[in-house]
């Protein structure tokens, strides 16, 4: 490993040794795995990220006021 220093913010340091000590590692341990988790799911390419990869996908024309009357298109008018 090579050793690296960090500034935190005094809170967020406060907050991630108290959450260290719950889970009984070591605050190096937590920021290490914090950062390996954000970096893996970051890396999501389009074709393997949910968001892109729905094949659902409505490819119709839409109005131009879908964003602000979603409701009444999603459930019909208000009786």
């Amino acid at each position: 490993m090579d050793r690296t220093t960090i500034m935190l913010p005094v809170a967020l340091k406060l907050k991630a040794l108290e959450y260290a000590r719950k889970k009984k590692v070591s605050l190096g341990e937590l920021i290490r795995s914090s950062l390996a988790t954000l970096l893996r799911s970051s890396s999501l390419s389009p074709k393997r990220d949910p968001l892109f990869s729905d094949t659902s996908v409505y490819r119709g024309s839409a109005p131009m006021d879908s964003s602000q009357n979603h409701d009444r298109y999603l459930y019909g008018e208000k009786e």
